[in-house]
């Protein structure tokens, strides 16, 4: 199981690098305080419903769609910074 579920989070990389993470995308804009804490968690809303329409696109279900979907939300979100 542990290997299925590697093989379906591999392609996700490509996914997260077509455009800037989340928290890149607001040290660009130089937000900071509420705009920031705003900014993040519509971006992190967006990148939630994006990540959960690629698990039905790829027919990913279950325990390996919740795996994704975190996973997936999190590359786009990016590290706290």
């Amino acid at each position: 199981m542990g290997s299925i579920v590697l093989a379906v989070l591999l392609p996700l990389g490509s996914w997260a690098a077509d455009g800037p993470s989340c928290t890149a995308s607001a040290t660009e804009k130089k937000l900071a305080g509420a705009a920031k804490t705003s900014f993040m968690k519509k971006c992190e809303k967006d990148a939630a419903a994006t990540c959960d329409a690629a698990a039905v696109e790829k027919k990913i279900y279950g325990a390996a769609k919740n795996s994704f979907t975190k996973k997936c939300v999190k590359d786009a979100v990016g590290a706290p910074g």
